[in-house]
């Protein structure tokens, strides 16, 4: 029950996410390279306090995390807002969580996991569903699109596996974000500050603070609770969650295509839940 709950807290934190960043650029708020700086540095800062100030963690947790953590963590949330730009919400969701899932999968079988029938099955349904439910959106990418989006997916891939092993998940969170920074600060100089308003930097800083630096610690938290195979496939359910999202807070309809897509997914989720295989 514990990782289920915490795995759906961090789903929805991911949608929410996709949700800010859509309606930061797609209003036009705030440039991408604006939206991703914005979100880096609240999210440091933030962390930064919560951890070493609020919770008086030890200062041996600056030895946390590691570079090629947030080297990762970067790149995945550069191409990501810039990826955006040139795709729709569907190919990009195709794009991105397509990528995640052929890095975790072929990353876990280098390293030794064992996939079961009952896994294959329920990843193969759940892709199904995915496909299904963002076939309707889908056109074809820009290829400078399709590209940035495909390196955000491994990014986040390789990232998500880096944190199967954490021990510490808010101190590893906290530093993987604030070595962000000096990244973050190349590319403040292309910011287009005439195109950032009050209220796309608030939008930013909350994907920083909220749905990327609580929600990423509860994804640690998260992560060493599953196996491989349940980590990358329990991701595909994101763009469901906020298809719900926005039913319960933008008005957006619930498709028909929508249902039997979510059926798909939740099922093909629960069939790869079963699996009880380790690395």
């Amino acid at each position: 029950m514990k990782t289920c709950v915490l795995t759906i807290i961090a789903l929805i934190a991911f949608a929410g996410n996709s949700i800010l960043c859509r309606i930061a650029l797609g209003d036009a708020q705030i440039d991408a390279a604006g939206f991703t700086v914005a979100r880096l540095i609240s999210a440091a800062i933030f962390l930064y306090f919560l951890v070493f100030f609020y919770k008086r963690t030890d200062e041996s947790s600056l030895n946390y995390g590691s570079w090629w953590s947030s080297i990762m963590l970067f790149i995945y949330a550069i191409c990501f807002s810039f990826a955006y730009l040139t795709l729709d919400t569907g190919t990009g969701a195709l794009i991105l969580f397509g990528s995640v899932q052929l890095c975790m999968l072929t990353m876990s079988k280098l390293s030794g996991e064992r996939f079961s029938s009952l896994a294959l099955i329920g990843l193969l349904t759940a892709l199904f569903g995915f496909i299904y439910l963002v076939f309707p959106t889908l056109s074809t990418p820009s290829l400078i699109g399709f590209v940035l989006m495909s390196l955000s997916g491994v990014a986040w891939g390789l990232y998500t596996l880096a944190g199967k092993g954490a021990k510490q998940p808010s101190a590893e969170t906290s530093m993987n974000f604030i070595r962000t920074l000096p990244l973050a600060l190349i590319v403040l100089p292309f910011v287009d500050f005439s195109s950032v308003t009050t209220k796309g930097l608030i939008v930013a800083m909350i994907s920083g603070i909220v749905t990327s630096g609580i929600g990423y610690i509860i994804w640690y938290k998260a992560l060493p609770l599953l196996t491989g195979i349940q980590a990358a496939v329990s991701q595909l359910l994101v763009p469901v969650i906020a298809a719900i999202g926005g039913f319960l807070f933008l008005s957006e309809p619930i498709s028909t295509r929508l249902i039997i897509a979510s059926i798909l997914i939740l099922g093909g989720v629960l069939l790869v839940s079963l699996e009880k295989s380790k690395e």
